[in-house]
């Protein structure tokens, strides 16, 4: 495998065939093989989920490449997303296999009430026979489809241990295992289609057309059609067709779909919408931001899909144990048999209990196990506007005990205000008005992206004020700005601003600057110095003094973090400390950390890891991106809209709501304990089978209950977290 360094990595999602066998060996086999591809960085492949996703370097290799060699394996793949006709197939294809399943029971019936009767010959072993291929079929489909791999896997110790039966005169065992293993096998699809649908459904809330106005009419037009700048129209009760901005009138639009949200949010000319969700009442103008293939839900969709590719730890590790366990079944079998008619044991009854012990050492339900949990649990949290981006993160949130928060944008609304503007005494200039300081202070921050000068400029919009253009403008990340305005230098920034950019400058009127910003401190609020360069003379204008308001609920979320057992919450900001120390008073934050750039970010977030082990940061995607990128799990609340909070976090709230970050952690840990609950199943009804087959015998059928119903149990169990609430 080589991997280059010239391009970033890409990722792509490879839709392949659903195979109906039980095993996994088949994908790690194809797994193995696309690693060993060059350019290939990581590879996940599941024939459950019907998915491949591949991570590579443009670079050396493409994603088309990428396909031929999945080809190359025999492998299918479906072409296209995960449209309604994909859904249709699915659907067909679990009838196929109920029907199959049925087909499977009355042949077996045939065959032991012709028996029991001592009917004709020719029907009891028609009605086997009809039992052995229906029920047997996408077994040995997948078994043969393994061995062509250079695998074994489940699948063919079904098919194995059903032909022994029939070999030593028990055809009804037989049968009886094929009928349960085909069963449980379709309860299984059923359990994953379950959670697969949950999220596919979100695709069939996109209308397929949009009203679009073309020269002052309405006219219908299919989604695919409307390009980005067009405007459509939005009634009352209607759905939003695709993702915009609203450019004329007034309503409430229901976003639960999407985001989670139990509330309708208001909407007026120039907010965002989404498409998918319903606009509950007014008439919307909405010119689209993005095409439909781009749009917030058919990023969500497919960012899921992926991220039921992704496997959690244990399910890794018990796919990787699934092929050499097999083969300890067929050696520990082998070994049934030879070691007692070494002895002199009779072939017919040796025979039978191999039959039986192979049975009931088969691990079918330690591989389902897992994915019926994680997959569920996944589904759930997106219903829920929680998006986990792969099942590692789920059982990840299960772990964490300390917690460290961003401060604007996460434990605030991010909604800064500016609320003071103050002139110092004593200028040189004592014509400048408040206004006027405002105006250059605008000037300068108009260029910026930062929640301080973006308050600054719409402030300066509310007044009406005449902002003059700035020109060469410059930033230090958590400290400042500046820019020429006019016929000077015009500098914003806090204390650490004026003590490493300006330091070696004397600056006139600094002493009751930073006076006058330790007071606004002192009172909570964020405050900065604008300070004019003209030549030689360098002066204090004024300052700024902003103010953010803490989010509902976040000392309720905080109480609940506790609750459940988080050992450490801290607080991260750049801001500086006094403000940060309030916000943290407020709502029961244990440390506050302040006045950090993002390198000091990450290297707390570092040490809190060394500290606790797994750390989650809570952030706003954007600034905070290195530290969600280095905790143990990174949680962005992102929004629906949010390009880089999706790309960043593990784990985004698609409406923006903090108090689901407790559900993250809950869901996680409720998610534990059923793997816990699933696999303490699926071994403890191994080991009393093998046990009791080794000391005293247990007759095949009851093998075959035992095992597959602990199948069907542990696949009900996992398939309870869909309906997992807070």
């Amino acid at each position: 495998m080589a991997v280059s360094e010239s391009l970033p990595l890409s990722t792509c999602t490879v839709r392949i065939e659903r195979r109906g066998g039980r095993g996994e060996a088949g994908a790690r086999a194809l797994e193995r093989h696309l690693q060993g591809l060059s350019g290939i960085h990581d590879v996940a492949v599941s024939f459950r989920t019907g998915s491949a996703t591949i991570t590579y370097d443009e670079a050396i290799t493409s994603e088309e490449a990428i396909r031929d060699a999945v080809r190359d394996r025999n492998v299918s793949i479906r072409d296209g997303s995960e449209t309604d006709t994909d859904d249709v197939s699915t659907r067909s294809e679990l009838r196929r296999e109920a029907m199959f399943v049925g087909l499977t029971l009355l042949g077996m019936v045939i065959g032991l009430v012709t028996g029991w009767l001592a009917g004709p010959s020719l029907l009891r072993w028609t009605g086997y026979g009809v039992a052995y291929v229906f029920g047997g079929w996408y077994g040995l489909r997948g078994a043969i489809e393994t061995l062509r791999h250079r695998a074994v896997d489940i699948d063919l110790l079904m098919i194995v241990a059903a032909l022994g039966a029939l070999s030593i005169g028990a055809p009804f065992e037989g049968a009886m295992l094929l009928f349960l293993f085909s069963l449980s096998n379709t309860l299984q699809h059923y359990a994953i289609g379950r959670s697969r649908r949950a999220i596919k459904s979100l695709i069939e809330m996109r209308p397929d057309e949009a009203q679009v106005l073309r020269n002052g009419e309405e006219i219908t037009v299919p989604i695919a059609d409307v390009a980005v700048g067009d405007v459509f129209v939005v009634r009352p009760g209607d759905r939003i067709p695709l993702d915009g901005i609203v450019t004329s009138g007034e309503g409430t639009v229901d976003q639960a779909s999407l985001t989670g949200e139990s509330v309708p949010v208001p909407k007026e000319s120039g907010d965002e919408v989404f498409g998918g969700t319903i606009n509950e009442s007014g008439s919307l103008e909405i010119e689209v931001t993005r095409q439909a293939h781009e749009s917030a839900i058919s990023r969500l969709i497919n960012m899921v899909e992926n991220a039921q590719s992704e496997k959690a730890p244990t399910q890794r590790l018990i796919d990787r144990l699934e092929q050499p366990y097999v083969l300890g079944v067929f050696a520990l079998t082998i070994a049934a048999i030879a070691i007692p008619l070494g002895f002199g044991g009779e072939f017919t009854s040796t025979f039978y209990r191999a039959m039986t012990l192979m049975v009931a050492a088969s691990p079918c339900a330690v591989i389902i196990s897992t994915p019926a949990a994680v997959l569920s649990a996944i589904a759930s949290g997106g219903r829920q506007g929680v998006l986990f981006k792969g099942g590692e993160h789920v059982e990840t949130a299960a772990n964490i005990d300390a917690v460290a928060f961003d401060k604007t944008g996460t434990l605030t609304r991010g909604e800064t205000q500016l609320t003071d503007v103050f002139v110092r005494d004593g200028l040189a200039d004592e014509s400048l008005t408040a206004d006027e300081l405002l105006s250059l202070a605008a000037a300068v921050q108009a260029r910026s992206e930062h929640h301080l000068a973006r308050a600054t400029v719409t402030e300066a919009e509310d007044r009406g004020l005449n902002v003059p253009d700035g020109r060469r403008f410059q930033s230090e990340a958590g400290k400042g700005v500046c820019a020429e305005v006019e016929d000077g230098t015009i500098h914003i920034g806090n204390r650490s601003y004026v003590e490493t950019v300006l330091e070696d400058v004397v600056i006139e009127g600094l002493e009751p600057g930073l006076d006058r910003l330790q007071s606004l401190e002192a009172e909570g609020k964020t405050s900065v110095l604008v300070v004019r360069e003209h030549g030689d003379d360098v002066t204090v204008l004024g300052w700024l003094a902003f103010t953010d308001t803490v989010r509902p609920g976040a000392a309720e979320m905080i109480e609940d973090l506790r609750s459940l057992g988080v050992e450490h919450i801290v607080m991260l900001t750049g801001d500086n400390e006094r403000v940060a120390q309030q916000i943290a008073d407020e709502v029961g934050i244990d440390e506050v950390q302040a006045e950090l750039l993002p390198e000091e970010k990450v290297a707390t977030i570092e040490e809190l890891v060394e500290r606790h082990e797994n750390v989650a940061m809570v952030g706003d995607g954007v600034n905070d991106a290195p530290a969600l990128a280095t905790a143990t799990l990174g949680i962005a609340m992102g929004g629906a809209g949010t390009d880089v909070a999706l790309e960043t976090a593990d784990v985004v709230l698609m409406g923006d709501d903090i108090g689901k970050i407790p559900y993250v952690l809950e869901l996680g840990r409720r998610t534990r304990q059923t793997l816990k609950i699933n696999l303490a199943i699926a071994f403890g009804a191994i080991g009393l089978m093998v046990s009791t087959i080794l000391l005293r015998g247990i007759p095949l059928p009851l093998a075959v209950v035992g095992h597959e119903g602990s199948t069907v149990l542990v696949s009900l169990n996992g398939l309870r977290l869909l309906g997992f609430r807070e």
